[in-house]
């Protein structure tokens, strides 16, 4: 004879001030790229909607800066491989430093995305809802 075990009991929802706090931590999470975004959606997206529409938001800003971020970091490499290559067969060494300034286009797009993380939490936070300027809708 075998026990039956009973149908787990769905998560309350949560509470309207809950449910501003987690979407507003969803924003500021960006501060630390995409886990907290990913996370808060996955466990809360159910049981607030705030909280559901705010980390989707996030979360869809999140893997827009990640794309644009990796994608710099690989046209820094190939512009420095290109300057430096050339600096070594021209014998122009000083063009190999011109490559550095590329090294703070990341840079620029993570101060980006912690400024936007910022105001997001924010807005959210004194019971607005935020949309990021340019995002790519991924998740729907």
């Amino acid at each position: 004879m075998t026990e039956s075990t009973p149908a787990p009991t769905p998560a309350a929802p949560l509470s309207e001030a809950d449910d501003k706090l987690w979407a507003s931590l969803a924003h500021f999470g960006g501060v630390l790229w995409i886990l907290p975004s990913l996370i808060i959606f996955l466990v809360l997206k159910d049981r607030g909607a705030k909280t559901k529409v705010e980390a989707k938001e996030a979360l869809n800003w999140q893997i827009t800066f990640l794309i644009a971020y990796i994608a710099l970091w690989i046209i820094y490499g190939i512009l420095s491989a290109i300057f430096v290559g050339i600096a070594f067969a021209t014998g122009a060494y000083g063009l190999a430093s011109i490559s550095q300034i590329f090294f703070f286009l990341p840079l620029v797009a993570w101060i980006l995305n912690v400024v936007f993380s910022i105001l997001g939490g924010i807005k959210v936070q004194q019971g607005g809802s935020y949309r990021y300027p340019f995002a790519l809708r991924l998740i729907k």
